[in-house]
């Protein structure tokens, strides 16, 4: 989901919205707020992607880059203005439990880009790092 380009000058996060991005029915300060604020720790993969989606709808770069396994994490994210991360639907899971140490998630993230909705489908991997979920790599689908 992060577009690979040096940036030009840092973003800003955008304001913090009421509703989770993440597609959970809960408010976003209950929800992945918690994990991006540091007060809690995800539990599994498929927390920690939809934790991450909901980063990238709020441009929180600290925390992607916080919640990337270092071998495969980006010097920084350059979120491109014009393009708006809109809804996130889970389409699968394998492991990623409180007693694995690998887990998938399938997903499809919606946004919009220049007034066109678009969608996203990945194929991503999870791994602990030094006891916590990380993001290590994800396979784009067509």
């Amino acid at each position: 989901m992060a577009r690979r380009r040096v940036p030009t000058a840092p973003t800003a996060p955008t304001a913090a919205p009421t509703d989770c991005p993440c597609g959970l029915p809960a408010r976003y300060a209950d929800c992945c707020g918690r994990l991006h604020r540091g007060e809690a720790a995800a539990a599994g993969a498929e927390q920690l992607m939809r934790s991450r989606f909901s980063a990238f709808a709020v441009r929180d770069e600290p925390y992607l880059l916080r919640s990337w396994h270092p071998d495969t994490r980006p010097a920084s994210i350059d979120f491109d203005p014009a393009l708006r991360w809109e809804r996130l639907e889970v389409l699968g899971t394998g492991e990623g439990g409180p007693f694995h140490t690998e887990g998938t998630v399938e997903f499809r993230a919606h946004y919009r880009a220049g007034g066109r909705a678009e969608s996203l489908h990945e194929h991503s991997r999870f791994v602990r790092h030094q006891g916590e979920w990380v993001y290590l790599d994800g396979d784009v689908r067509g």
